[in-house]
């Protein structure tokens, strides 16, 4: 199995059919619901269905955040209580899907990837929301922590969230999930800073191991995020009667910031591609290094082989004058060492002021 099948599965079932997760339980479910306006603001935590009925009947926001990974039960339970579409029933419970808006009848369905960084590897959550008039509902299998800021807000009594509607809030959330993206691409500029240090300094076998996967992720990372920009487009485009003219704007810096973190991301690609190159580079200076010592270790041998190889050949020096008379000097020994030496000094002297080492 693949790096990123183990993570990530396959969207999507037969036609027509709901396959429920093996990992989905309803004792882990929890339903959050939010009701708020500019008076006053309600939030209970592990709410019944029953209990929202009265609050979606009212003028005011109802915010229903359901926590965890719904059985298919459950799941039908608040379909039929929201009149969620069957279809967008699959998308919440196949995790994966890419993100995307889709209108449906009087609702807008909207998913999108709430990126983090666990173990020094990249994991991206699926949060699907259902819009309606002043009405919210998400799903979200992670932890809540990155909403809480949302959450806080609504509590205060001055904010702008209170006088404003549920598409107010799906920005907030819309906002939250996209600048997730800015701290996890943070992490790799620094992992990226420590790697490029590392490959200048000293190119080690599993540098390479970790430049596959740094790129391996930033791959998955560009696939689950880049689709968020196109949702952004869409919600601007669409002449939807649940996204106010008003909230058009900060949908805008939503777009904006989406195009920042993309920017990143394909820099950050582009770096770790050429951290490729570097590595291959600094071995091949490695190597080159290595091929220099040695090439002015084996030229600085060559003449004391061949001063050596003509001493070594077995004349007999009584044959004749000429006759190898340095074998019978009494410091004939002596004077060919002190050549061979005075040879090495000169040539390493040589390559040294060239320097070729």
């Amino acid at each position: 199995m693949s790096y990123f099948t183990k993570r990530y599965h396959p969207p999507g079932t037969a036609p027509g059919t709901l396959v429920e997760a093996p990992e989905a339980h309803a004792d882990g479910l929890q339903v959050l619901l939010m009701d708020y306006s500019a008076d006053g603001f309600t939030m209970k935590e592990d709410a019944d269905i029953a209990e929202c009925r009265d609050y979606l009947q009212s003028d005011t926001v109802t915010w229903v955040h359901v926590q965890g990974k719904p059985t298919l039960a459950s799941l039908q339970e608040l379909a039929d209580f929201f009149h969620l579409h069957a279809l967008a029933l699959e998308d919440v419970l196949n995790s994966g899907q890419r993100p995307k808006v889709e209108p449906f009848d009087d609702q807008l369905f909207l998913v999108m990837m709430l990126p983090s960084i666990q173990d020094n590897k990249v994991t991206v959550e699926q949060v699907s929301f259902f819009l309606s008039r002043n009405v919210l509902v998400s799903f979200c299998e992670g932890s809540l922590e990155p909403f809480r800021p949302v959450v806080k807000r609504l509590q205060d009594k001055g904010s702008r969230m209170r006088s404003r509607g549920a598409d107010y809030l799906l920005y907030s959330l819309l906002d939250t999930i996209i600048d997730q993206g800015f701290p996890v691409l943070e992490s790799f500029g620094m992992q990226l800073e420590a790697l490029e240090e590392k490959i200048l300094n000293q190119a080690e076998p599993d540098t390479l191991q970790e430049i596959h996967m740094l790129k391996r992720e930033l791959i998955l990372l560009r696939r689950m995020l880049w689709p968020q920009r196109e949702v952004m487009s869409q919600l601007m485009r669409d002449d939807s009667a649940l996204i106010h003219s008003t909230t058009l704007i900060y949908l805008r810096d939503c777009y904006d910031h989406t195009v920042q973190v993309m920017d990143l991301l394909e820099t950050y690609r582009e770096m770790s591609a050429s951290m490729l190159d570097i590595y291959l580079s600094s071995i091949s200076n490695r190597m080159n290094d290595v091929m220099r010592l040695l090439t002015v270790i084996s030229t600085i041998f060559i003449p004391l082989t061949f001063i050596v190889g003509v001493y070594g050949m077995n004349f007999d020096r009584h044959a004749g004058p000429w006759s190898m008379p340095e074998l019978g000097w009494p410091y004939g020994y002596v004077l060919v060492w002190g050549g061979m030496i005075m040879i090495a000094v000169l040539m390493m002297a040589f390559f040294k002021r060239r320097g070729w080492f």
